[in-house]
């Protein structure tokens, strides 16, 4: 049966350092250049690691599509252990994608979910069935098994797909919980539900949940949640899957609940994509300017407006996502 409220205790641990590889976005650039020496592109790192045979032999590219998912490694005690942050799109392409670049998704000990939506989701049957372990935990709120959707201008509503049921995810265990959650022996924060502090970040206006047989107002996506690291000497790693809560709000979140103020780098989705959400691209930038991290990543939702902007804005910081990209911070 399904753990709920599930508290845990401790204290985030600091570690060593960290790997993050980009499994699923919705961009591929393998020709670009960038001068930051934590970025690897696929195509360097995977040469280091594999080989020049293993690049003649794997010869297909990673995939681009409609989606999110994170490979996280934390490097400590001589012991990686690997958390899988979201799950892609569509039901095929974590799992292909992970093959692409040389990765066996049987490391992976966790599972986090960043908020139910199809598009973090969509290919977690297929990543459980992949890992081919029991009992492997997949880090839930109880609001994603909620029917979902958005609604058009003329009060239309587009039904999202339905979260995987319990049985449909066995023999994983599904761990759900609304507080902070720690996972990966204590080196991993799930940050549970963020609160919303700030004055311009509104949430998903459009969103919609089934409530009672009626499509209802569900702007605040309270199942939205990041996840936190802190690395010795450097501060914090948040990634964020969409930012439904605004990606100032979890960061500052991030740094309540750590009581580290430090924020060394920024990465995922920030939801500034649409007419709605590019009116706040300024005061999020402003805001990313006064924490100052050294790296920020913007993936998925963000939106070709807000990427444009924090290029120009934050240029030594701002690095542009390609699926395969790994972070080593």
């Amino acid at each position: 049966m399904m753990e709920t409220e599930a508290k845990n205790g401790g204290t985030l641990r600091e570690v060593d350092g960290a790997e993050i590889i980009s499994i699923v976005d919705n961009t591929v650039d393998f020709l670009s250049a960038t001068t930051h020496k934590q970025v690897k592109p696929f195509g360097r790192w995977a040469r280091e690691r594999h080989g020049q045979e293993w690049m003649h032999t794997h010869k297909q590219f990673p995939l681009a599509e409609h989606g999110f998912s994170m490979l996280i490694r934390t490097l400590s005690d001589n012991k990686p252990e690997s958390i899988l942050f979201d799950a892609g799109g569509s039901p095929e392409t974590a799992v292909e994608n992970a093959r692409r670049v040389g990765l066996d998704l049987k490391e992976v000990e966790c599972i986090v979910l960043s908020h139910g939506h199809y598009d973090h989701f969509g290919g977690l049957i297929s990543v459980v069935k992949e890992i081919g372990r029991s009992g492997i935990p997949i880090i839930v709120h109880d609001d994603m098994f909620k029917s979902r959707g958005s609604a058009y201008p003329d009060g239309a509503v587009r039904k999202y797909t339905d979260f995987p049921t319990e049985a449909q995810l066995s023999p994983a265990r599904l761990v759900s919980t609304k507080k902070p959650f720690l996972v990966a022996h204590n080196k991993v924060c799930v940050t549970g539900e963020i609160p919303r502090e700030t004055s311009f970040e509104k949430g998903f206006m459009r969103h919609r949940a089934l409530t009672n047989g009626e499509w209802q107002p569900d702007p605040a996506v309270l199942d939205d949640r990041g996840v936190v690291l802190n690395v010795k000497g450097k501060g914090l790693v948040v990634l964020s899957g969409c930012a439904h809560a605004g990606i100032i709000n979890t960061v500052n979140y991030a740094k309540q609940i750590t009581g580290i103020p430090e924020v060394y780098a920024v990465i995922g989705g920030f939801h500034l994509a649409g007419k709605e959400n590019e009116k706040r691209i300024e005061q999020t930038i402003n805001e990313l300017k006064r924490i100052n991290p050294k790296l920020v990543v913007p993936c998925h939702c963000t939106g070709w407006k807000a990427m444009c902007a924090l290029s120009q804005e934050m240029p030594d910081a701002f690095v542009w996502n390609s699926v395969g990209n790994l972070y080593e911070v």
